[in-house]
């Protein structure tokens, strides 16, 4: 099946990574996550910030490095391309968690396991191309689980599809979907301890 799959099943798989990218997926969460916890204002407060501060921006020098050619597609397959993109999303991360806690005077636990997740995804770079599709699933997998076991266990089961898909569309080998896995699962194991432990 992997090997020559049908347009159908290629199809399929194209929509799957696009529509699950890493950015969607977390928007996606966000959004269920502010309806569960906050009124209307208060979801756009919460939302903004990481809108203006880390989604634009991120979204916004992907696209840049792409039409300038210094990125060969919008999932910045190649590896030593990824080396910029990991350093800025890093620093707008950084940045959003600093205006967090000179504003609310808090730490936002969600951003800073995801720029830990990052972190560790940027050393493993330099060894395999980790699937960032695939750890970035997993771990909103685990943000779902706080919010309700039915949504982790549904996002677990998407982010197995949408490891499949990345290997379908050859964009990375199953050893490479297999590393974002093992990252993102250390990653999430060590965020929901934490979760569990302050709740």
């Amino acid at each position: 099946m992997l090997e020559n799959p049908s347009p159908v099943v290629l199809k399929i798989s194209k929509f799957i990574s696009n529509f699950f990218n890493p950015m969607n997926s977390l928007v996606i969460y966000f959004i269920i996550f502010s309806i569960r916890n906050f009124t209307l204002v208060e979801a756009a407060n919460n939302f903004l910030p990481i809108l203006l501060i880390t989604i634009i921006p991120i979204s916004s020098w992907i696209i840049y490095n792409v039409r300038t050619k210094k990125y060969t597609d919008i999932d910045v397959s190649d590896r030593k391309q990824r080396k910029s993109l990991y350093f800025f999303i890093e620093g707008a991360m950084i940045v959003y968690l600093f205006f967090v806690y000179l504003r609310y005077e808090r730490i936002d636990i969600v951003l800073l396991f995801l720029l830990i997740l990052f972190i560790v995804m940027q050393i493993s770079n330099y060894f395999i191309k980790s699937s960032m599709h695939m750890a970035f699933n997993l771990f909103i997998a685990a943000l779902f689980f706080t919010l309700s076991p039915l949504f982790g266990f549904v996002w677990l089961g998407l982010s197995i599809i949408i490891g499949l898909s990345r290997i379908i569309l050859k964009r990375h080998s199953p050893a490479e979907v297999l590393s974002g896995a093992l990252l993102a699962s250390i990653v999430s194991f060590i965020y929901l301890y934490v979760h569990i432990q302050f709740q």
